[in-house]
């Protein structure tokens, strides 16, 4: 095979690749016979199947699959031997010269840039500490209890924490919204899920009465021709019923699969949790500190064009279907979420470069220990972690997760960093 390599940019190199045709058809003639000798094929003895079958049910696969590889190989003894430093996968297309018997293939390849000098010192980080307290696991203990929790009407002013069936109409601009009838809602008083001027309103009606208020739409209200104008709501109260909190018992316990019922127990199970969940919070706003830092110092590094607009691609389809699961249309393009894009692919180049330079290696014991704290979290640790093991794809990418949380932690060491304490509630609000 013979392979050339030209320079067209700043970040990006033309690999031109070219084999004999004839170098593929031995190669696949030799696969497709071994495929004949053991293939099954109805109507067929094993062993006997003509050959012109096997061409053509496996021709076109085997020969993709050769020139894939000779070509992966080709390109990667190229890359070698040119000292090139790829970002993103080679885009390959076919040549349009080839001569006759030979098959030319062209690769695009985008480079990691020069960052010069990485110096993390310059870099100023707030490193966050917090910790889990008795009053944050009581916290969660009412939390538990309010999700167990039942409603029983009562015939009585409706009061912060009563649970409200409402029936509501409204006018705006003359129009009445629904043209008939009225809109059927539910919600906790104190909640802030409607506007707080209708929960007052509420607060200290009876069963079955009825107000009428004026309610001044937000600025930015959805429907842009009614935002910012008064709406006239009539609502009438249906029902109220206040919520019966479970006792914390063993039954209590138990249905949360602490099996001996015991409270002590389960607080401790509690604890185990929420400082899960603190370290990956606490983690995640040190990323976020570290990520930063490496965009304002970094910001003017030229970027592979192609792995950016790669980026802004997937975040562009991920938002969309985001959009899609609440019943929403994304309306946006690629080019909205171009920045953010930039700025991912800058970190993940510095972070990868600041790896390689230093040596860094992935520890096994953090990548087991994040494993183990994942499967914690599933009825069935133990089948959790073999599938972890048993999957390349699920573990290459916690692989790439627990490598990019050790160069985030070796940056942030060797930063300007001052410690922040927060509280459990204010580190695990992000």
């Amino acid at each position: 095979m013979q392979v050339s390599v030209e320079s067209t940019g700043n970040l990006e190199r033309r690999v031109t690749l070219s084999l004999p045709a004839g170098d593929v058809e031995a190669q696949a003639g030799s696969r497709l016979r071994e495929i004949a000798q053991n293939v099954r094929i109805k109507g067929f003895r094993p062993g006997k199947v003509p050959a012109k079958v096997i061409e053509q049910r496996y021709g076109g696969q085997v020969r993709a699959e050769i020139v894939d590889g000779l070509l992966r190989q080709a390109l990667d003894q190229a890359v070698r031997d040119n000292e090139l430093r790829v970002a993103g996968l080679p885009q390959v297309t076919p040549g349009e010269d080839a001569a006759e018997g030979e098959l030319k293939y062209v690769a695009s390849v985008e480079l990691v840039p020069d960052f010069g000098e990485l110096d993390m010192g310059k870099l100023e980080v707030v490193r966050h500490t917090a910790e889990v307290t008795d009053a944050d696991i009581d916290r969660m203990l009412e939390n538990l209890r309010q999700q167990r929790g039942s409603w029983n009407k009562v015939e009585r002013a409706a009061k912060a924490g009563d649970l409200v069936n409402v029936e509501t109409s409204s006018v705006i601009d003359g129009v009445r919204m629904p043209p008939e009838g009225a809109e059927k809602t539910s919600t906790v008083l104190g909640s802030a899920a409607i506007y707080p001027e209708v929960e007052s309103a509420i607060a200290g009606m009876q069963p079955g009465e009825e107000k009428t208020i004026d309610v001044t739409l937000p600025a930015d209200w959805h429907a842009a021709q009614f935002a910012g104008k008064t709406v006239t709501s009539t609502f009438k109260l249906i029902d109220v019923a206040e919520q019966v909190l479970p006792e914390v018992d063993a039954a209590f316990i138990r249905s949360f699969g602490v099996k001996s019922g015991d409270l002590e127990q389960f607080k401790a199970d509690i604890r185990s949790n929420l400082e899960r969940e603190l370290k990956g919070a606490l983690m995640n706003r040190l990323r976020r500190e570290v990520s930063e830092q490496l965009v304002a110092a970094y910001q003017d590094v030229e970027l592979p064009p192609r792995l950016v607009e790669s980026e802004a691609n997937a975040l562009q389809a991920n938002a969309a279907e985001q959009a899609r699961r609440q019943g929403q249309q994304l309306t946006a393009g690629t080019e909205a979420f171009m920045d953010a894009a930039r700025k991912r692919v800058l970190v993940g180049l510095l972070v990868g470069e600041v790896a390689r330079r230093n040596e860094l290696r992935l520890e096994p014991e953090r990548l087991n220990e994040t494993m183990r704290l994942i499967a914690s979290t599933y009825e069935q640790p133990q089948q959790v972690i073999d599938l972890y093991r048993n999957d390349p794809q699920l573990m290459q990418g916690l692989q790439n997760r627990v490598m990019e949380e050790q160069v985030t932690d070796w940056i942030a060491e060797r930063a300007k960093h001052t410690v922040k304490a927060l509280s459990f509630q204010d580190a695990i609000g992000q």
